[in-house]
């Protein structure tokens, strides 16, 4: 069999895989997200949200990019899996401890007392770290299949005890206890799946020769979390734990939809661009056919979501969620375009070009916080209109 149809083969079982993983996900986080959100409240669903920024940008500075810097290297060797793993470990255990005691100022900054045990709690969430390295080696050996059952199951366990607790009457520890026990559950199969084990004799040679590259996407991961949950910070400030659940519930639904083009493209798109980056003229051509792929469904799917949001949030999840649905039918005609921005994003990566696509991050991150800033005033559909504006701009 020849190379290029063995890479053709790859793609297309990745694309399958990747397309059944993400449908089986989004189906697992609808029908756990009907029977979560009618047992609890939009300010259970506020008073995690809030806290959603600094899991995220803490989750990324544990991370420093260097899951795509081992899919992205030419060669790789236990070193360098090694290196990452225990440089992984430390950086979580110091993060949690930075956290720990700054959750008062958190809760501070919120006005919300209660915010300051949930936060200790939900950080706890940052053992994650133990399965960054085992998820870039199925990542860089395109195994889409072991890692969709890993998210499958981890979504299943965790979806179980999400409503289980919710139903008992914890509120919003039982929607916190929900992705803990998903991170758990999916490192426990990223080991189970991956032969590779970590030894305790490492270097920290690797982390330095492959920052250059990951320490770019460290902060385009960064300022994509703020761009992403700007509305949680604002809102949780300048409103109330209400409009926050509101947006946060509206987001979820939009990122669903998204997310089942986006992740099915993307569990293939860096690694089989990378690996035809040596030759320009096959991998435009490859890339322009995962354009016009992601393009054909992307738009219909996400417009779509935007003309039935009312009626649907009203069918599954109840009245008492209607506001989010004005909020969603804005927020998906935005996400019709961010499968499209993920492609484009993996093909720079691919290319080695992480400094422009993180001076593209950080001056839109930028301009929406001062643009956010500014409207606040003005009222929740005005920021999100503006938001969309300059997203797809």
């Amino acid at each position: 069999m020849s190379e290029e149809q063995s890479l053709k083969d790859k793609t297309a079982k990745g694309l399958f895989w990747g397309g059944f993983s993400n449908g089986i996900q989004q189906l697992l986080n609808l029908v756990f997200g009907i029977f979560i959100a009618r047992l609890l409240t939009p300010s259970d669903y506020g008073m995690v949200g809030m806290l959603a920024i600094f899991s995220l940008i803490a989750g990324s500075i544990q991370e420093s990019g260097f899951t795509a810097a081992l899919v992205n290297k030419k060669e790789v060797t236990h070193k360098d899996y090694n290196a990452v793993f225990w440089f992984n470990i430390i950086t979580s255990l110091c993060l949690y401890l930075v956290l720990f005691l700054c959750a008062p100022l958190i809760a501070y900054f919120y006005k919300v007392p209660e915010l300051t045990p949930l936060a200790r709690y939900s950080f706890t969430g940052f053992f994650a770290s133990l399965g960054i390295s085992h998820s870039a080696y199925l990542k860089r050996n395109l195994m889409v299949k072991q890692q969709a059952m890993s998210s499958v199951i981890g979504l299943t366990v965790s979806g179980i005890a999400g409503v289980t607790l919710a139903y008992l009457g914890f509120s919003y520890w039982g929607y916190a206890t929900q992705s803990i026990v998903y991170v758990a559950v999916n490192t426990a199969c990223y080991w189970h799946f991956t032969r590779w084990r970590p030894t305790l004799q490492f270097s920290l040679a690797p982390i330095k020769e492959m920052f250059g590259f990951s320490g770019k996407l460290l902060i385009t991961n960064i300022f994509n979390h703020i761009n992403n949950n700007l509305f949680s910070i604002i809102l949780g400030r300048y409103y109330s734990e209400r409009e926050v659940g509101q947006f946060n519930q509206a987001n979820k639904w939009n990122l669903m939809g998204h997310s089942l083009i986006t992740g099915m493209v993307s569990s293939v798109a860096l690694p089989v661009l990378r690996q035809v980056a040596d030759d320009s003229e096959r991998q435009c051509r490859i890339f322009r056919k995962m354009l016009r792929f992601t393009a054909f469904i992307s738009f219909p799917v996400m417009l779509s979501l935007s003309l039935i949001a009312p009626e649907m949030i009203t069918l599954t999840i109840g009245n008492k969620w209607l506001p989010s649905a004005y909020i969603l039918q804005l927020l998906a005609i935005g996400g019709a375009f961010l499968p499209v921005t993920s492609l484009y994003t993996n093909l720079l990566i691919s290319k080695g070009k992480s400094n422009l696509f993180m001076w593209n991050t950080i001056a839109q991150g930028v301009s929406q916080l001062v643009v956010m800033y500014l409207l606040y005033p003005y009222g929740i559909q005005c920021m999100i209109k503006v938001y969309i504006a300059i997203n797809v701009g």
